[in-house]
């Protein structure tokens, strides 16, 4: 049988070869005419194979030359791969020796003898290999064909800046399934568990639907838990309450005890009512389900618990169902109507812009081939909108006309879509994401960052696009062609992706050289010298491990180790390591070893425990990413400045004492850089970030007291760097005198245009610079979106925004300085969302007019206690989108103590009006505090009836809460935090108003605690009120 995709991966390795052979290594003398001669070698190679996967099924013998030239073109990336490394070793010694000529770098001398003969060995053979299967080409008598290469976009700005929000896509013609499920969960159930299987065939969205269920809020309000587990394949119960706990906590659970894990599981589960889901569940023993659901009975007495699956197999919604003897039958999904099934085609073919009449020309034949099946439909979809228009039609009736049906005709779609890929690097980049498990979210920038390091990026000389755009320009093709799903969160820094179930299985059957090996079975290694990839989630005993490993040592590139432990023996064995990830592996040191493993591009040490770094890490010349990420690692290396081709480092510290290694400037590849700590000494000063014009992302620069002036400051030529879109400045916060230079500074720490978001932290200058108020107009359209103030004391006044319309957060955080903030300091930032004054002690004035900021969403006011309620924001009427508000304390400049008079000025019926003038508009979330001698809350708060978290605090002498609280129909969490005196919650029938709190936290009130008990009785006893309450604290 034909390889699927030898072809792509003999290419990539080819062109990867060549464009070694084409680098400086042909300099190194000795190797010249031996290089060139491999290079023609691999360039007829290269033209004759597209005709060899043509054929391969037509000549025999084709395939065997297939095989036996990507394992040469394998080897030969290797021996040039190390003439590469050879090439960059002589770089770093001759610049460590000040001999800056190039002439000096290749010189015979400085060419190790040992080296020259060993290396002269591996050429030779891998010519004579090449000689050999050129002669096999003429004698199948293969043919040179041009291969038109996939053209690159013009830019990749248009993937990269493509806009996206959190707003879950509505599941397009599933409403009525989800309507009648949603109804069987919410039914009174006698049962402690009921379980209701969704069955149907891969493609048809029982996953989707099942999320939308899980997300819909009839369901939040129903159950107290919710717990999604995705199993994908058969595990031992434990594994399964594991994963469950998992869940349940958001912490990796250590322990294999199953009574100790399932007692955690009753801690978190006892006495609440809960929602389970099971996706993609395969296993049908009955055994081990009964064995689960009679452990979850005896875990929760509470009855009503529901276990959601979904499931391909018809067997395992028999089994589970008959375990819990459930009379209703197992939810089967059928497949789309044909109307549903064109809004997924022509959403996904015209990306949501106006339908061409090429489309709606085969609109009832493109529909058939979905067969009601959506997966179908966006894969058809994403597959026209990767061709012109005009090819449309051939598409139609070429490719797409002879399916067969039901799974096999996604598999079929799922093939198709993978052929048309527009070159075999994005091939071999899908199916290199076999490595990963079912299910996983893979962030787009790890994937990138494994892509180049295997090489599967190659930079374009003509247009000078870097490897990482090229990735992001693989990844929107990816996601075009409906292969990856982009998972947003705003949480997260950077996008996900996840491939459907049936998407992963045609990754693997692409990949025929990634293995991945779960629960220690090394058996499946069953063709050692073919295996490239290789991830285990542990190593199996000594004897297992060593014949595995040994298997592997020639032809591995890429590893993956977690929960196991990576010894120095076993490193050694892996000459050929590309990518090194022991992220979450138990390895507590670094092998010395490592710096030998010379074709290192990657390494992952995230949260691992490894503490100490060895030095030889600093001869891995090739290295490109190093992510220390959440590690124990505390210190870098002190030969950093070696690792000539480093572009990502992943490494942040608190540690006010962490020097940088010297000389950091000499890495000029570098993008990322999370902080620079300036030093005093030559090599730690800030002129080391001048040459690093490359930085991207963010950057947090702190000592700023240690540069001298403006001149010193300008060294780090920050208005170069273009792709920096977060700065961070730091000075000391606990300087001595008074004789500062920070203006100085500030001034000569000019950024580029395109900065998206700014912070100084402790800047004791008078005033701010002129490029501050400029920047939002140094080039249109402006782009600074965030602005943070932080311990600025000696300021006296901001400067003025009135031009800062790209504005969107505006943070001021103790800044003592300022005693008045003008009400028009933000006219025209029309675009502000978030505004934050916290913690600016003389505060006593800003009386700003919110009609200037309509956009707002979350204000917050907080511990400013000279700042006088008249002197506060007014126009809160015309903030129609306000979802947040935190304000207090402030100035008490009244005498009636015992009636909040702080808060009698406040502009209450303008937020009132706000809030109630819609429900989709209405605020939100209220944090409100007081001073400790106030007897009473303010009353107009209970007017903003559509609050659903409400926090009060410091209101010290309230004793009881009043009954208009009843009025919080939409409430679901409320604290109470600081009120000393509280004796009593409002009354019983106020409280049972709360029809939606979830949560009541009280704290510091130890009078209403004593009340709060199921042993307390009498008139006093408040137990009453809140037993009923799911999530309940006082304390």
């Amino acid at each position: 049988m034909a390889d699927p995709v030898i072809g792509a991966a003999i290419q990539v390795t080819l062109e990867r070869a060549l464009s070694l052979a084409s680098d400086s290594i042909g300099l190194l003398v000795g190797f010249k005419k031996d290089v060139a001669s491999m290079t023609l070698s691999l360039g007829f190679i290269k033209d004759v194979l597209a005709d060899a996967e043509e054929r391969q099924n037509q000549i025999r013998g084709v395939q065997r030359w297939l095989k036996c030239l990507d394992e040469v073109a394998y080897d030969a990336q290797n021996v040039l791969d190390e003439l590469h490394y050879e090439s960059l070793r002589h770089q770093v010694e001759s610049r460590n020796r000040h001999k800056l000529k190039v002439c000096c770098f290749f010189s015979f001398s400085n060419i190790n003898l040992a080296f020259r003969w060993r290396m002269a060995s591996k050429v030779m053979d891998v010519k004579l290999k090449l000689k050999e299967i050129n002669q096999q080409a003429r004698e199948f008598g293969l043919d040179s064909k041009s291969v038109v290469p996939a053209a690159l976009p013009a830019a990749v700005g248009d993937a990269r800046n493509r806009q996206t929000d959190s707003v879950l896509v509505p599941i397009i013609g599933r409403a009525d399934d989800e309507s009648e499920i949603v109804k069987i969960l919410l039914s009174l159930s006698e049962k402690v568990v009921s379980v209701l299987p969704i069955v149907g065939m891969g493609g048809l969205g029982k996953t989707t639907l099942a999320k939308s269920i899980y997300n819909n809020h009839q369901i939040d309000a129903h159950f107290n838990k919710k717990i999604w587990v995705c199993v994908s394949r058969k595990v031992p119960i434990v594994e399964l309450f594991k994963l469950i706990l998992l869940q349940l906590t958001g912490e990796k659970v250590e322990v294999d005890d199953r009574n100790v894990i399932v007692g955690k599981l009753g801690n978190n589960l006892g006495g609440k009512r809960y929602f389970l889901v099971l996706d993609d569940v395969w296993d049908d023993d009955q055994a081990l389900w009964e064995d689960f659901f009679n452990t979850l009975k005896g875990l929760n007495p509470t009855n009503g618990s529901w276990c959601l699956v979904t499931t391909r197999p018809g067997p395992v919604a028999q089994c589970v169902s008959r375990v819990l003897m459930m009379e209703n039958e197992a939810y089967r999904l059928g497949k789309l109507p044909d109307d549903h099934c064109w809004s997924i085609i022509k959403e996904k073919a015209a990306r949501g812009g106006e339908v061409p009449d090429e489309l709606k020309a085969i609109r009832e034949r493109v529909i058939k081939r979905c067969d009601g099946l959506p997966l179908a439909a966006s894969v058809i979809g994403g597959l026209l909108s990767l061709h012109g228009k005009e090819k449309w039609r051939s598409i139609l009736e070429n490719r797409l006309s002879s399916l067969s049906g039901d799974e096999d005709r996604v598999m079929q779609i799922l093939k198709l879509s993978f052929d048309n890929l527009p070159s075999p690097y994005i091939k071999k980049c899908f199916a290199y994401c076999s490595i990963f498990p079912k299910d996983i979210e893979m962030k787009g920038d790890m994937l990138i960052k494994l892509w180049m390091a295997e090489g599967f990026l190659q930079a374009d000389a003509n247009r000078q696009m870097m490897m990482e755009e090229i990735g992001e320009y693989y990844l929107e093709i990816l996601l075009q062609s409906s292969l990856f799903e982009e998972i947003i969160d705003e949480s997260e820094t950077s996008t996900s992706y996840k491939m459907h179930d049936l998407v992963h299985d045609l990754a693997e059957s692409m990949s025929k050289s990634t293995k991945v090996i779960i629960d220690r079975d090394t058996s499946i290694v069953d063709n050692g010298n073919q295996i490239r990839y290789l991830a285990t989630d542990s190593f199996g005993g000594g004897e297992d491990r060593e014949k595995l490993l040994e298997s592997l040592s020639t032809s591995l590139h890429t590893l993956f180790i977690v929960n196991g432990d990576l010894s120095s023996d076993m490193l050694m064995k892996l000459k050929n390591l590309y990518v090194l990830n022991l992220s979450f592996a138990t390895t507590e040191e670094l092998p010395a070893s490592i710096g030998k493993l010379i074709h290192l591009r990657y390494v992952n040490l995230e949260y691992s425990p490894i503490s100490i770094l060895p030095d030889s890490l600093c001869k891995l010349y090739n290295l490109q990413t190093l992510t220390l990420s959440d590690s124990k690692v505390k210190d870098l290396p002190k030969g950093m400045r070696d690792l000539i081709s480093l572009r990502h480092l992943h490494f942040y510290t608190t540690n006010k004492e962490f020097q940088m290694p010297l000389n950091m400037g000499w890495l000029t590849c570098l993008q990322t850089l999370e902080f620079f700590n300036v030093g005093r000494e030559k090599g730690r000063r800030i002129g080391e970030l001048g040459s690093l014009n490359n930085l991207k992302g963010n950057l947090e620069i702190r000592n700023l007291e240690l540069v001298k002036d403006k001149e010193g400051a300008e060294e780090a030529k920050l208005s170069e760097k273009a792709n920096l879109f977060r700065l961070e400045l730091w000075w000391a916060c606990d300087r001595e005198g008074d004789n500062y230079k920070d203006e100085d500074v500030l001034d000569g720490l000019r950024p580029h245009p395109n900065l998206e978001e700014l912070e100084m932290w402790h800047f004791m200058g008078d005033q701010f610079p002129r490029w501050l108020m400029d920047l939002p107009t140094t080039t249109p359209p402006p782009k600074l979106a965030s602005l943070v103030f932080y311990g600025c004391n000696k300021c006296r006044e901001l400067l003025p925004l009135q031009n800062f319309t790209s504005l969107i957060e505006l943070e001021i955080w103790y800044c003592d300085g300022l005693t008045n903030l003008p009400g028009d300091m933000l006219h025209s930032c029309a675009s502000l969302q978030k505004l934050r004054v916290i913690y600016c002690g003389n505060l006593i004035s800003f009386p700003l007019d919110l009609q200037q900021t309509p956009s707002l969403l979350e204000l917050v006011l907080y511990r400013c206690p000279e700042l006088k309620t008249s002197m506060t924001p007014k126009g809160f009427g015309f903030l129609t989108g306000l979802r947040e508000l935190e304000i207090g304390p402030f100035s008490d400049d009244g005498d009636d103590h015992e009636n909040s008079s702080i808060y009698n000025e406040f502009d209450w019926s303008g937020l009132i009006s706000s809030s109630s003038s819609s429900s989709s508009s209405a605020l939100r979330e209220l944090e409100l505090y007081g001073l400790s001698h106030m007897e009473y809350l303010p009353p107009q708060i209970q007017h903003l009836t559509t609050l659903t978290s409400l926090l009060l605090r410091d209101f010290g002498g309230v004793e009881a809460l009043p009954d208009w609280f009843g009025n919080f129909a939409a409430l679901e969490e409320l604290w109470l935090i600081g009120f000393e005196e509280l004796r009593h919650l409002p009354s019983e029938d106020a409280m049972r108003s709360l029809t939606k709190l979830k949560r009541l936290e009280v704290y510091g009130s130890p009078l209403l605690k004593e009340r709060c008990t199921p042993e307390s009785s009498g008139p006093d006893s408040q137990w009453s009120k809140v037993s009923h309450i799911q999530d309940l604290r006082i304390s």
